[in-house]
């Protein structure tokens, strides 16, 4: 049993801790752009999300209807469509509007994107190919966006780029991929792979079939991996520690949030449900932060003074393109197969862009 005298220890030391912790997170040095915007909208909006599609989950906002030109779609669908594909089409504020950006990578940012379009309109195996490349890309895509913040708060918090950068991939691997394959919904990825039918490679088109064959064994042993990749980046992590590694008390928030909404959304939760509440709260975090890097370059590029008429102006700037692209993406279904190839070349290079254009290594953030 513990004396009296080493419980109050344990006591004065958890107020410290605790009194510490408060101090950080209100700290305005340690946050990407404030304490109220940081905790808002890029740790909290995972949580908020998902709070507010399940509660949204059985009210007329996802009751099936016929929506302007959509048969049979809900109202929450069709809006998190807009907010998906406006989120796609965000990069170009950075990689094109970007003039330091662009001029590192001139053919990147023109003669990839030209081929990839051509592409995919004329070669329809290319088509498929990168169309359930994705699918898969899209998990990757996300899990390194969470990965990118949680670096930026190490360096806030003083610690090197390169300092846990391992560890860090891959528990965010695990965040998001983990919950996918031991969830409700691997199958509604894997089944992707039927779109090979259309260029007849029935081998590939089969594979839905073969991994729903071993699903179970799959789910045990990606819950199993998981644990020891948790229980590795805590000791991990604990020897960074022991080494002088200086705890940011945000990114262990933001994989808090993220972790627990992963878990909750893909593990237990239909498609619909666990789509929306992951993909909302991605396209929140992305119009953060392009928001707060690149507001500065589009007001010195378009010379929008600093009064309430233009910082309106510049609002408009970058919402109205926005909410324009995100309303043609939610319908290119019903459209043609170029216009199709167009919106599927946003997105690729939605998820190319993002793996090189910023670098919190290279202090590009």
């Amino acid at each position: 049993m513990f004396s009296s005298s080493t419980s109050k220890q344990y006591a004065l030391r958890l107020k410290t801790v605790l009194k510490k912790t408060r101090e950080q997170a209100v700290n305005p040095k340690l946050c990407i752009r404030s304490p109220l915007f940081d905790w808002l909208l890029f740790i909290g909006s995972p949580v908020i999300v998902l709070a507010l599609s399940l509660l949204l989950a059985n009210t007329l906002l996802w009751e099936e209807r016929d929506i302007l030109m959509h048969d049979e779609d809900t109202i929450i669908g069709v809006l998190s469509g807009i907010i998906i594909g406006s989120h796609l089409f965000a990069v170009f504020f950075r990689s094109h509007l970007n003039s330091q950006v662009f001029n590192r990578w001139p053919l990147r940012f023109t003669l990839v994107p030209i081929l990839l379009f051509f592409g995919l309109g004329m070669v329809p195996w290319f088509m498929v190919v990168m169309s359930v490349i994705a699918t898969f890309w899209d998990v990757y895509h996300s899990a390194m966006q969470t990965f990118g913040l949680g670096r930026i708060y190490d360096m806030k918090a003083g610690n090197s780029a390169k300092t846990g950068r391992m560890l860090d991939s891959w528990i965010n691997y695990v965040l998001y991929a983990g919950p996918i394959a031991a969830g409700l919904v691997l199958m509604d990825h894997v089944d992707d792979f039927e779109e090979f039918n259309e260029v007849g490679w029935a081998a590939l088109a089969n594979f839905p079939q073969t991994v729903e064959g071993f699903a179970e064994t799959l789910r045990w042993l990606v819950i199993s991996g998981s644990l020891l990749v948790v229980i590795a980046y805590i000791i991990g992590y604990w020897r960074l520690y022991k080494q002088g590694y200086k705890v940011s008390v945000h990114k262990i928030a933001l994989l808090a949030s993220t972790g627990l909404t992963s878990i909750i959304a893909w593990g237990f939760n239909p498609m619909w449900i666990a789509f929306v509440a992951m993909n909302i709260f991605h396209a929140v975090q992305y119009f953060a932060i392009v928001w707060i890097k690149e507001k500065d370059n589009l007001q010195t590029k378009f010379r929008l003074t600093d009064t309430k008429l233009g910082k309106l102006l510049l609002a408009a700037m970058f919402i109205v393109p926005l909410v324009i692209y995100g309303v043609i993406y939610e319908w290119v279904e019903m459209s043609s197969n170029w216009f199709y190839a167009a919106m599927l070349t946003v997105t690729l290079l939605h998820f190319w862009y993002d793996g090189f254009i910023w670098s919190v290594r290279k202090k590009q953030v």
